[in-house]
């Protein structure tokens, strides 16, 4: 018995190692699969990679590098990145003077917002 219940143990506890750390920060609401869909909206239909790069580092004069910690709109939240991407950046509180328009200037729905949001709060949150 003793045998079995150790190898229950050692089965538990390997299941355990298998699930992705990652999974179990994101923010309420959030899924990797709604990361994998923005990435792909960022250097899509979302146009995001325009001003950010493909890489997400930054365009001079453009737009901010999203992948490290530092945040100029937001407290790099994923409901406060969410929003800024809604609503856009004023030219007067962009950190470059270049406006940020809503939605980035792209025609993406709420959904797709969304799974933009989760892939750029993702980018610095690894």
């Amino acid at each position: 018995m003793r045998k079995i219940t150790g190898r229950l143990t050692l089965a538990l506890g390997l299941s355990l190692l298998v699930v992705p750390a990652a999974t179990a920060q994101l923010p309420e609401g959030v899924t990797q699969t709604m990361i994998d869909q923005g990435q792909t909206l960022f250097n899509g239909a979302g146009i995001c990679m325009a001003c950010h790069g493909t890489d997400a580092k930054g365009m001079p004069n453009l737009g901010a590098d999203l992948t490290d910690e530092e945040w100029k709109q937001s407290d790099g939240s994923y409901e406060a990145i969410l929003e800024t991407i809604k609503n856009g950046v004023s030219s007067d509180k962009s950190s470059t003077g270049t406006i940020m328009p809503l939605k980035g200037g792209s025609q993406i729905n709420d959904e797709q917002l969304a799974a933009v949001a989760a892939y750029v709060w993702s980018l610095s949150n690894k």
